[in-house]
């Protein structure tokens, strides 16, 4: 009995450590899941997400800009090719501003020709239109195209390089310096995935730019007239062709940058950026960038409570022309939340009872806030949509007459 007794006492303690080691550990760890912080193998951390063995990688809602997943968003790594998201950027804005259009003649130098890596094999003294040079950027990575529009919009190379600092910092992007406009390997080019994430929502912004970002094949006519020939243009981002919904961005490669990505989708109301820097291979690059989204997309809601210059109720106006005026919302009212809290994200409408004239049009009458169990969490302005004038005299006298009617 006594035997009996001891081999059952050592049972209930092995059983004992067992639970102890158990709650210890916590059953994160005994069911495989991750943990909210996770450590790399470079030894530094990442955010709650997929495992990236890239040395760098960042999550961006388009809309809002935030962030979702991060690994060392802010380490300064060279971005290869992904260097020309600020190249067209600045193409684009230089488009809007009417400085240049997308149909003017380029004239190739002999700089813009003898560039080498990824190129269109122009040579000096041939002709293009901006918009097939954008195109040889956006698809095949084109570094002869890409200094010839440099030279273009900037009057030189250096000055266009000039110009890309000059708007990273305009665009907040700290961990950033250019040397060249497409990302051959030279001392001190760099830019964070961070950055790049932010420079690449600024690009999407240009709808006109979209379609050549999910181009898969074309063709462009090369050489000096007489001696022209088709070119094959091959998009070098495999991610339009094996992600769904992919909306674009940039490859990029060399030695020292390893392999790199700016990709981005769009699904539904929400459209996320991710970036990859430093990936050991090209199929690494685009399935990192692939678990990025497929977290994105399966962790997150893209909530809308109203579109740009939607009414969502009216206010009084005093001793004005009109006793009342629309308020209107200023931009999309769009709330990015976590699955998992939708229940418990709410709005409200918030106007002023009335206001006196005159109003101006996009005068603040209010706001639309956003909720999340009760505590704001955001705020989209509601503004007149159109101005109201102080009313005169006559109609200030015929509107005490109807008041004393009244």
């Amino acid at each position: 009995m006594p035997r009996r007794l001891g081999r059952f006492s050592a049972g209930i303690c092995f059983l004992l450590c067992f639970a102890l080691v158990c709650g210890v550990m916590g059953p994160g760890v005994w069911a495989g899941q991750e943990t909210e912080v996770k450590e790399n193998q470079e030894g530094g951390a990442q955010r709650e997400g997929p495992e990236i063995t890239a040395k760098g990688a960042v999550l961006l809602d388009a809309a809002s800009g935030r962030v979702l997943f991060e690994k060392n968003a802010h380490e300064p790594l060279p971005p290869a090719s992904v260097t020309k998201v600020m190249s067209m950027l600045l193409v684009m804005e230089a488009v809007d501003r009417g400085e240049i259009s997308l149909q003017d003649p380029v004239t190739i130098s002999e700089r813009a020709a003898r560039m080498g890596g990824s190129q269109l094999f122009m040579e000096p003294g041939e002709v293009h239109r901006v918009e097939e040079l954008m195109k040889g950027v956006a698809m095949a990575s084109a570094n002869d195209a890409c200094v010839a529009l440099a030279e273009y919009v900037g009057g030189s190379e250096e000055a266009f390089v000039e110009m890309m600092n000059e708007r990273a910092r305009e665009l907040g992007m700290e961990n950033t310096h250019f040397q060249n406009t497409n990302g051959l390997p030279v001392a001190e080019h760099y830019a964070s995935a961070y950055d790049i994430g932010v420079m690449s929502r600024e690009l999407l912004t240009h709808e006109a730019l979209r379609p050549w970002l999910v181009t898969w094949m074309d063709t462009m006519t090369i050489g000096k007239e007489g001696h022209e020939t088709e070119f094959g243009l091959t998009n070098t981002n495999r991610l339009i062709r094996q992600y769904s919904g992919a909306t674009g961005i940039k490859t990029g490669y060399t030695a020292d940058a390893m392999y790199c990505l700016s990709g981005s989708a769009k699904r539904e109301d929400m459209e996320l950026i991710g970036v990859i820097l430093g990936a050991s291979s090209s199929n690494t690059r685009f399935a990192e960038m692939a678990a990025l989204l497929d977290f994105g997309f399966a962790e997150y809601k893209n909530m809308i409570f109203g579109q740009a210059h939607q009414s969502l109720g009216t206010v009084q106006v005093e001793k004005g022309e009109k006793e009342q005026v629309d308020a209107v919302l200023e931009k999309p009212a769009a709330f990015l939340a976590k699955r998992s809290e939708v229940s418990l994200v709410s709005h409200e409408i918030r106007l002023e009872q009335s206001v006196g004239a005159p109003v101006k049009k996009g005068q603040k009458l209010g706001e639309l806030a956003v909720l999340r169990d009760g505590k704001k969490e955001a705020a989209f302005d509601l503004v007149a949509a159109e101005a109201v004038e102080k009313t005169g005299p006559v109609g200030l006298m015929a509107e005490l007459l109807w008041a004393a009617f009244r």
